[in-house]
């Protein structure tokens, strides 16, 4: 076994990736991606500790949201910046437990029987590469419950990144993720207590959502009823990939008057939902649609594509050279737009010039498609919500979020939104909704009949507007509420959207196309004994379920644990 990744959806045999990721990383990335975690887990030690004597340590906040992101799935395949992020780490280490015991504290006694702290080189550490990583819990429920609770922790750093780089912070959030980090090497912590634990996970993932909804609609308004345009200009063109809106915002600026036109890709179509973008006439419209079409779609594109998060699929040849990356996205090999310095904007200017010399995209579809309905957007009809629901002409909400794919089981989401009677309505957010945007379903007395609220992150508007239409109807719980929850899932940020639905009391959430491979039989039946946690199974069974009063859950089937 060179290596050991289940994180994701796409895990090799339901099990694990243990020789390439399926994402397409090798071991070697996948092992510094350990390292990296594990370093993270020693920083957190110390800061912890050091809050316990009244130390804040700016930079360690950032970079434990920072590492956790360059983790996520498909972020940064590249060795050298991951390698120099760990060096980085070390370097930060040093410099705490140093502060840390000038102030008299004793790292020792914080430590859990991790040794492995005290290398002092990414030499060091590679070499216990085994010893540090998925497989070093031996105990499955604990190992499951562990890793639950980390990429939880990796979907809440995307969010705190976004926040961050709009200016925005909570502590009490990073204290939580340091403290949580250092108590998945706790060997003493019982089942109940990771089980609690992981729920708490949750309750700090609506914070952090809390916050980002906070930072985004400060900084560009709330999103509001748009029309998005999928066809192409006549200009060469920019496209934006990822998640961050100060890349958009800065992106922008710098094209302005250049004759390079920007079009969204994938999570990056809401956008244009908010007011404050809307004054770039030369943000043209959303090409393409969920990430991993990008293989064929950047092709036709014809310009340069900028990532500035996760959803890099490894670029074919033909294309590869137009690929940018910034932030903490990474490809070998692949031009990296540098960070901001001293406030300054980043500068885009290499890109820009590369799309000056390539020629207009090639339109691959037209018309538009609708979306921003975001919690205030949508909050704004309510009474038209409630009379509709109240009179019966809405029969059921379908909450659909979460993220897309490329396996063929998929097909399920899209059937699953057509066969959908005409008096239901879906409310959606992330790219899953590439599965059903597009299809003509009608709307129910001017009403949509899909509810877009925008990225993975914005399902917080979705808990928002169920929690308002529960004290509206006056019902004492959530659960009451005329809603379905079918959620597919793909990587680490769904899992802190799972986690916060969970710790708001929403039950009876089906996920889907599998479930995670780093569930153990153990913690699923927990999920489902607790919250009926349940897996899919064929379209017209779960509509029957789903539409009726039938939500006792089922046990679903598992892969076994390693």
């Amino acid at each position: 076994m060179e290596m050991f990744c289940f994180q994701c959806q796409e895990a090799a045999k339901g099990t694990g990736c243990t020789v390439k990721g399926v994402c397409g990383k090798d071991d070697q990335v996948s092992n510094l991606q350990d390292l990296l975690v594990w370093i993270t887990k020693g920083i957190s030690v110390y800061t912890t500790a050091a809050r316990e004597i009244a130390v804040e340590w700016e930079d360690a906040n950032r970079f434990v949201f920072d590492a956790l992101f360059m983790t996520i799935t498909n972020a940064n395949f590249d060795k050298v910046k991951i390698e120099e992020k760990i060096r980085e780490g070390l370097a930060l280490r040093r410099a705490i437990r140093n502060r840390f015991e000038a102030e008299g504290g004793k790292i020792e006694e914080k430590l859990h029987e991790s040794a492995s702290w005290k290398a002092e080189t990414v030499e060091e550490f590679y070499e216990k590469a085994t010893q540090i990583g998925v497989l070093s819990t031996v105990n499955p429920d604990v190992r499951s419950l562990r890793e639950l609770i980390i990429y939880g922790l990796k979907g809440m750093a995307a969010y705190a990144e976004h926040a961050f780089n709009l200016g925005f912070n909570n502590h009490s959030v990073f204290a939580f993720m340091q403290r949580a980090l250092v108590a998945t090497t706790n060997d003493k912590l019982s089942i109940e207590e990771l089980v609690a634990l992981t729920l708490e996970t949750g309750k700090y993932g609506v914070e952090v959502m809390a916050l980002l909804d906070k930072a985004n609609t400060t900084s560009y308004g709330n999103p509001e009823i748009s029309k998005v345009n999928i066809g192409v200009g006549k200009n060469p063109g920019i496209l934006i990939s990822g998640h961050d809106l100060k890349d958009m915002e800065e992106l922008l600026a710098q094209t302005e008057g250049t004759g390079v036109d920007v079009y969204t890709h994938s999570e990056m179509l809401p956008a244009h939902y908010y007011p404050s973008f809307k004054k770039y006439k030369h943000l043209v419209g959303n090409y393409g649609n969920a990430w991993w079409k990008q293989v064929s779609e950047f092709e036709s594109f014809n310009g340069p594509v900028l990532f500035t998060t996760n959803c890099i699929v490894p670029p074919k040849t033909s294309y590869k050279e137009r690929i940018y990356t910034t932030g903490l996205s990474g490809f070998e090999g692949n031009t990296h737009i540098a960070d901001r310095k001293k406030g300054q904007p980043k500068d885009f200017s290499v890109i820009i010039e590369h799309a000056k010399k390539c020629a207009p995209p090639v339109e691959i579809e037209t018309g538009s498609i609708v979306g921003g309905f975001a919690h205030n957007q949508v909050l704004q009809l309510a009474d038209k919500i409630v009379e509709a629901v109240q009179t019966g002409t809405i029969r059921k909400f379908f909450v659909m979020a979460g993220c897309d794919g490329r396996m063929k089981d998929r097909d399920y989401y899209t059937q699953f939104a057509e066969s959908l009677p005409k008096d239901t309505v879906i409310l959606t957010a992330g790219c899953a909704k590439y599965r059903y945007n597009k299809l003509p379903l009608g709307d129910i007395n001017g009403i949509p009949r899909v509810l877009d609220a925008g990225q993975c992150n914005d399902s917080y508007s979705l808990a928002v507007i169920a929690l308002t239409l529960k004290d509206v109807l006056k019902l004492s719980d959530i659960n009451e509420l005329p809603i379905a929850y079918n959620i597919a899932w793909y990587e680490q940020k769904a899992v802190i959207v799972l986690l916060a639905l969970l710790s708001l009391g929403v039950k009876n959430i089906h996920l889907g196309p599998t479930l995670p491979a780093f569930l153990s039989p153990n913690v699923v039946r927990v999920l489902v004994e607790n919250f009926g946690i349940s897996g899919i199974k064929s379209v017209d069974e779960d509509m029957q379920i789903l539409l009726g009063n039938n939500s006792h859950p089922r046990v679903p089937e598992v892969s076994p644990t390693l």
